[in-house]
């Protein structure tokens, strides 16, 4: 049991998160690392939603409003730290969820499959009995796509990315968003919308947006979306990342 007051009870419960995750099936081992390394850049951060990430909030959101087939691509990690939050935005902007894992295992789809359908999502694609196609220039499990979710999507978000994948997705004439607390990671430098800021965050945040921006038009969001320099704002956020005297 984790105090009230403990200083790093967020961080901690988070972390409970992830040990049941890997102790039930969904995980790999190796995403308690990532998990991990995640928690330095976010410790390093501040803990806290920059301007620069809220800006490309704005507009990733903006941008799976106006998509024809906006998919939420998810894993493990995705998968363990908010998955009502996923379906809660997937529900709002009209987006398929995708299961795409790089430890990939019949098993471990099977397992995350049925967790999205007990909290009420039952069509995820990406699952075993999918129509599943093959990015060929990905060289590794990670080149499944569903031929109804991001083989055929136009914007495709990627939180907790590895970083060939974002890029080849990009080069396929998808609009690629990525949530990555590390600004100067291959995923973070080539997505089209790069949000540096913690999973478990930016999804709650992205779906009171949504609700907002849902009722504005058209021109409005790709005003938004048009206005928007990726690598001016990765500059941004890598700011934010200076440690001050007193920090």
């Amino acid at each position: 049991m984790i105090p009230e007051n403990h200083p790093r009870r967020d961080s901690l419960i988070l972390r409970d998160k992830i040990v049941k995750a890997n102790d039930s099936g969904i995980l790999a081992p190796s995403s308690l690392i990532a998990h991990g390394r995640g928690e330095t850049f976010d410790y390093l951060l501040g803990e806290r939603t920059t301007l620069p990430a809220k800006r490309a909030i704005y507009v990733a959101v903006a941008t799976m409003i106006v998509a024809d087939n906006p998919v939420i691509s998810v894993n493990g990690n995705t998968t363990a730290l908010v998955i009502d939050e996923i379906i809660g935005l997937a529900n709002e902007l009209n987006a398929n969820i995708e299961i795409n894992l790089f430890y990939r295992t019949d098993e471990r789809v099977d397992k995350i499959e049925k967790l999205y359908r007990k909290h009420g999502f039952d069509d995820i694609l990406g699952g075993n009995d999918d129509e599943i196609k093959y990015l060929r220039s990905i060289k590794n499990p990670r080149a499944t796509a569903s031929k109804r979710g991001i083989y055929d999507a136009d914007v495709v978000l990627v939180p907790l990315e590895d970083g060939d994948r974002a890029e080849i997705l990009s080069k396929t004439d998808k609009t690629v968003i990525c949530v990555d607390l590390n600004p100067l990671s291959r995923t973070s430098r080539k997505s089209d919308i790069s949000i540096v800021d913690n999973i478990v965050r930016v999804i709650p945040l992205m779906v009171q947006i949504a609700r907002d921006l849902k009722n504005q038009d058209e021109e409005f969001l790709y005003e938004l979306i048009d206005s928007y320099d990726n690598e001016y704002n990765l500059k941004e956020s890598l700011e934010e990342f200076k440690i001050k005297e007193g920090y």
